[in-house]
């Protein structure tokens, strides 16, 4: 079966394996957003570099490499400035990149117009073939839901700060310290909470892609968990603070 890929591929097969060694993340939604980032990527920077080379194989001469050279520039340029726009920085980031390196290489590959369209054709194949086998991994052996980590991880903020309220409810009417280990512990919980901003909407934002599964389905409100958490990290910034206040008045 290998053989029979590679004569039909050629060279072109190692896109296969390194779209598998790219693409595979942790979560089922972040490889299905990697995924689907590079599969357009790679179809529209394929697709244009494709028209770029050809017009430019009708040039000839100086003319085709000053064709390719603005080419590959202004349409660069614009994808680099559109990775700056928020909402394609957090979605679509990583397409855009994907974009810009295959219409570069598309364009200066140096292939004979007749042979471009074969070549940017046996590569999209391969490249489907890794993402087959990513997503096959990704949905049916020990698949690892990003939204299923998202609403443990919030439930866990909610036990963690419910007892450090507790304890130090109990410090305040009892007017005695706490034992020190189970202070830090108490501290500790509060500070991952504050710093699990950054990972809760990485999560939210690969939930996002991933299908139908247990009970979260599409357009579940994944949003709302980043608001939810967003007043945890206010709440244990008030329990730290409590904290400290409660430590001063028993040392005076």
């Amino acid at each position: 079966m290998l053989e029979v890929v590679h004569d039909r591929l050629g060279d072109n097969a190692m896109w296969a394996v390194m779209t598998v060694v790219v693409v595979f993340e942790f979560t089922a939604g972040a490889t299905v957003s990697k995924g689907m980032n590079r599969g357009a990527g790679t179809v529209v920077g394929g697709g244009l570099g494709s028209i770029v080379a050809t017009l430019a194989q009708e040039i000839g001469g100086l003319g085709k490499a000053l064709a390719i050279g603005i080419s590959i520039f202004i349409f660069g340029a614009a994808a680099t400035y559109m990775r700056m726009i928020p909402n394609i920085k957090n979605k679509y980031d990583y397409g855009v990149m994907i974009f810009i390196l295959t219409l570069s290489l598309v364009a200066i590959s140096g292939v004979r117009g007749d042979e471009i369209i074969q070549v940017a054709s046996d590569r999209l194949t391969s490249i489907c073939m890794g993402l087959a086998v990513c997503a096959f991994m990704s949905f049916f052996i020990f698949p690892v839901w990003a939204g299923d980590e998202l609403h443990s991880s919030l439930a866990s903020k909610f036990t963690s700060l419910a007892q450090s309220i507790q304890d130090c409810l109990e410090d305040y009417v009892n007017q005695t310290n706490g034992k020190k280990g189970a202070e830090e512990r108490r501290i500790s919980a509060c500070l991952s909470v504050l710093s699990s901003k950054t990972n809760d909407e990485s999560l939210a934002n690969f939930a996002k892609w991933e299908p139908w599964h247990g009970r979260f389905g599409f357009y579940y409100p994944w949003n709302k968990y980043l608001q939810i958490g967003g007043i945890l990290r206010e709440l244990a910034a008030c329990v730290i603070s409590a904290k400290g206040r409660l430590k001063q008045k028993q040392e005076a």
